[in-house]
């Protein structure tokens, strides 16, 4: 007799409310809820209006986007029966529900996931205080009043405590008074708080960081009330093995670079190649979210945190890619490739900085007017402009190193059953790095590039050709270089011989 899954089994019939189901962590999470726990209840997502669409038409798209394909072809669509969009915003005063709303919410949900969040670097207090604190603080209100709540998952991030080179499986002490943050938010105006924010941040590196810390303490407060858990994923990353190796709708990270560079456009990358770069699959969270909820449940007391992280049992560093990443560029080009694929890592910003000038600028100048004269639009040079504004914001992240202990990680696989341990695998122990990032590759090239595996003969075709364009482009420069440096020296071409390969020796270095 085969045994049962006790996951699989705790949230049969279960009704869930989930925050931040339209997000890369969201979708991949009602994938696995839908495909597995076929007996699951309702799932009421919490949506608000984009572009124009009201809810109801967003829900009708589901089923359209390829996080779903494995599910239809074992399902059909009647299965999107299960999912119930809500009208609100975790922005907004008790979520901006209506009164018939909440009610159905308060008398039917089982299983809480907060997932929303706003990511954005750049924010000031003003929109991650309203979101990232105040929308939990409006999701646990719900949760008190939610009449039959087994389980509450908060989903934050390791990054909390990033003003740590070493971090563990606990709430920290708050950075600063949580009432005092909402009252100054309330208060200021966006100069004033600008003006102030550095004090308030104190160590944390940006405001995200910061209100998502904050954050975890208007759960800490609800523990003692009802089933709860923390998990803290790393840097999220594109699918290992489920729905489909390589699945992926998010741009950040290695994901966005890798798009760049399988188009040629991004040719110089700075990282610390030695340093740990903690990645985490997104079907790794999504497991992790299901197993700790439904082992929080099942202890009924107290707090745990987990880590979803590999820097301390499985590490990766980017010098594992240093002699694979360009063949896989090659082995797996794009057909809408605009230059020869060629990345390199650089140990610096100021070198990155100076290779940018004359990798990416000048070349984004000509392409930019080559797609001008042909039609097209002209974004090159625009994107490299804002990589180039954003390096400063994320200079810490691209060369600091952090160590996320997860012991309570491991403890928590280690009491999975064996059926658990295959359906909602949380362990990265057997992860093979480089073979995951040609998998990665592969999804890219496919849902970010939007190009089909039937494409491949043509790309490679493409790449070939791009290659000689890139060799004569090469050979180009270099000889108006020397050109510059004899008229310069006022030398003869042959006299100057010398500066062909000091050029090329140069310019490899840039």
């Amino acid at each position: 007799m085969t045994e049962p899954s006790e996951v699989r089994a705790f949230y049969s019939g279960k009704n869930f409310f989930i925050t931040g189901g339209t997000g890369f962590v969201g979708l991949c999470l009602i994938e696995k809820i839908l495909r597995t726990i076929p007996d699951v209840g309702k799932l009421y997502l919490l949506m608000r209006p984009k572009k124009g669409k009201e809810i109801s038409k967003r829900l009708e798209e589901f089923p359209g986007n390829p996080v779903f394909e494995k599910l239809l072809e074992t399902g059909s669509k009647d299965v999107f029966n299960k999912l119930v969009a809500v009208a609100g915003d975790v922005g907004e005063d008790d979520l901006g529900l209506s009164q018939t709303d909440r009610d159905m919410l308060v008398n039917n949900v089982n299983v809480v996931i907060h997932s929303a969040a706003t990511l954005d670097f750049e924010d000031n207090l003003k929109p991650t205080v309203k979101i990232n604190i105040l929308g939990t603080r409006r999701v646990m209100e719900l949760c008190k009043e939610i009449k039959s709540l087994k389980v509450m998952v908060h989903v934050s991030s390791a990054y909390v405590n990033s003003y740590l080179t070493e971090a563990h499986e606990k709430v920290y002490d708050a950075p600063e008074d949580v009432e005092k943050v909402i009252s100054l938010v309330k208060t200021m105006n966006d100069d004033a708080l600008n003006e102030i924010e550095p004090q308030i941040l104190k160590n944390h590196l940006n405001t995200y960081t910061f209100t998502k810390h904050l954050a975890e303490h208007e759960v800490k407060n609800c523990a003692d009330l009802f089933p709860c858990t923390i998990v803290r994923p790393t840097m999220i990353v594109a699918a290992w093995k489920e729905p489909v190796p390589g699945w992926t709708c998010s741009k950040v990270g290695p994901q966005g670079f890798l798009m760049g560079a399988a188009k040629g456009v991004v040719r110089r990358l700075p990282l610390c190649k030695n340093n740990i770069a903690d990645y985490i699959p997104v079907d790794v969270v999504v497991n992790q979210l299901l197993v700790a909820g439904w082992h929080a449940a099942k202890e009924k007391s107290g707090l745990t945190v987990y880590h979803c992280s590999s820097s301390t049992q499985k590490p990766f560093r980017w010098i594992m890619l240093d002699h694979h990443v360009n063949e896989m560029l090659h082995k797996y080009p794009l057909k809408s490739a605009v230059w020869y694929p060629r990345l390199e890592f650089v140990s610096s910003l100021w070198l990155f900085r100076l290779s940018a000038i004359f990798i990416h600028f000048f070349p984004a100048l000509l392409l930019d007017m080559v797609l001008r004269l042909t039609g097209g639009r002209p974004i090159l040079f625009r994107l490299h402009k804002n990589v180039w504004s954003s390096l400063s914001r994320l200079e810490k992240f691209i060369f600091n190193e952090w160590r996320y202990h997860n012991p309570n990680t491991r403890d928590l696989c280690r009491a999975l059953t064996s059926p658990d341990d295959k359906l909602f695998n949380i362990d990265i122990s057997d992860i093979d790095w480089v073979d995951y990032f040609v998998t990665l590759h592969l999804g890219v090239r496919r849902y970010l590039n939007k190009e089909k595996e039937s494409t491949l003969p043509a790309a490679r075709k493409k790449d070939m050709i791009l290659l000689a364009a890139h060799v004569v482009w090469q050979i180009g420069i270099i000889y108006l270089l020397w050109l510059l440096v004899a008229t310069i020296t006022g030398l003869t071409m042959t006299q100057s011989a010398w500066a062909p390969p000091l050029i090329y020796i140069l310019l490899s270095l840039l």
